[in-house]
């Protein structure tokens, strides 16, 4: 079963081992973009997904899951709505 979280803004997601199953966007404006770390609480963990540029309205599913050793730490840029769910 899946966890989920509603960002806006930098921030840890999760702070122990776990599973990222994917991310939808609802909005992305203003130069948007979403990077993931293995983190528990900073950006410079082992990078999980690398900078990218979101479209709004889609979803991003990691079909078996991406696994992390230490977190999920998520970093937004510009404007940007986003549910990550985990596991």
């Amino acid at each position: 079963m899946s966890n989920y979280a509603y960002v806006t803004a930098t921030g840890n997601i999760k702070n122990a081992p776990g599973k990222i199953k994917g991310i939808f966007v609802s909005a992305a404006s203003s130069t948007p973009t979403i990077a993931v770390y293995d983190s528990q609480n900073t950006g410079t963990g082992a990078t999980v997904l690398a900078t990218f540029t979101p479209t709004a309205a889609t979803n991003y599913h990691f079909q078996d899951g991406i696994n992390v050793a230490n977190g999920i730490y998520v970093v937004i840029g510009g404007t940007v709505g986003a549910t990550v769910y985990y596991e």
